[in-house]
């Protein structure tokens, strides 16, 4: 039987599981030139931000169990496309706790974000993932996203 998930807004009570949780980026495929450190201080500063009040706009929203208990979140942030300058929706950041894998909350947090989106009046969303996180990939292309844009990086060191 698949666990129940439940979605809701995120609190300032929230902030230490989600910080917790956004150290888990570091196991999901930084390319060779950025560090796991790196990349969890740079999610971990914009978290920050969020809830220091810093940051307009962005929506947090909490996977938790039937008994209340988070395994997972996602934050949903208004930006503007480059090629149209219309409005649209960003998933800034999607994680779940490793025992909250496999058990639909990543689906259901996506499901929620893009059902948050629509509310809001966006037309369209969208999400980075690394090039390797390839279970996230799966994901996202089976909720029928597609790949735009191929950003290369050099290093120049």
């Amino acid at each position: 039987m698949t666990p129940v998930v439940k979605i809701r807004d995120g609190t300032a009570a929230d902030r230490d599981f989600v910080i917790a949780t956004a150290q888990r980026f570091a196991a999901f495929g930084p390319p060779p030139w950025r560090s796991a450190d790196e990349v969890v201080a740079g999610e971990v500063r914009y978290l920050n931000d969020f809830f220091d009040g810093h940051l307009k706009g962005p929506l947090l929203l909490v996977a938790t169990t039937a008994s209340e208990e988070p395994i997972g979140f996602a934050l949903l942030e208004p930006v503007v496309d480059y090629f149209s300058g219309e409005p649209h929706a960003h998933l800034g950041m999607i994680a779940v706790t490793e025992a909250a894998e496999g058990t639909g909350a990543s689906t259901a947090l996506m499901r929620a974000a893009e059902h948050r989106a629509r509310a809001q009046g966006f037309t369209k969303i969208t999400l980075n993932v690394f090039e390797r996180n390839a279970r996230a990939r799966r994901l996202y292309e089976k909720l029928g996203f597609a790949v735009e844009i191929v950003r290369y990086v050099k290093p120049l060191t």
